[in-house]
């Protein structure tokens, strides 16, 4: 149970401490909550853990394709924030995302990429 408070504890503390960065600077709060600490975290949970290789491998392997079609919607995001407000840009950007999802499931079903 200590374990599992401690991952909470840290994986907590990073998101808290991104959205304190960011009120300080937004392009360095942007830098932080890019790097793939998160996943990185979540390899080393799994290490720390004993899972083995093949499972730590394939977490790295899917995160890159899943984070792919996530990247428009922080475009269309920005974009739309001072048109539609705040909930707006957001619901507008998770259809966004969803369609680049369905757009990469319709790339893997045809070329027969194994990602899903």
């Amino acid at each position: 149970m200590a374990w599992i408070i401690t991952k909470y504890a840290i994986t907590a503390l990073l998101v808290v401490l991104i959205s304190e960065v960011v009120k300080r600077s937004d392009k360095l709060g942007a830098l932080i909550a890019a790097l793939p600490m998160v996943t990185v975290l979540a390899m080393i949970w799994l290490y720390l853990e004993g899972q083995p290789a093949e499972k730590i491998s394939n977490h790295a392997w899917y995160t890159f394709w899943y984070v792919l079609p996530t990247l428009p919607m922080f475009l269309v995001f920005s974009i739309l924030l001072s048109r539609l407000g705040f909930w707006g840009a957001l619901a507008a950007s998770a259809i966004i995302a969803v369609v680049c999802f369905s757009v990469l499931a319709l790339v893997v079903k045809r070329f027969g990429i194994i990602l899903l």
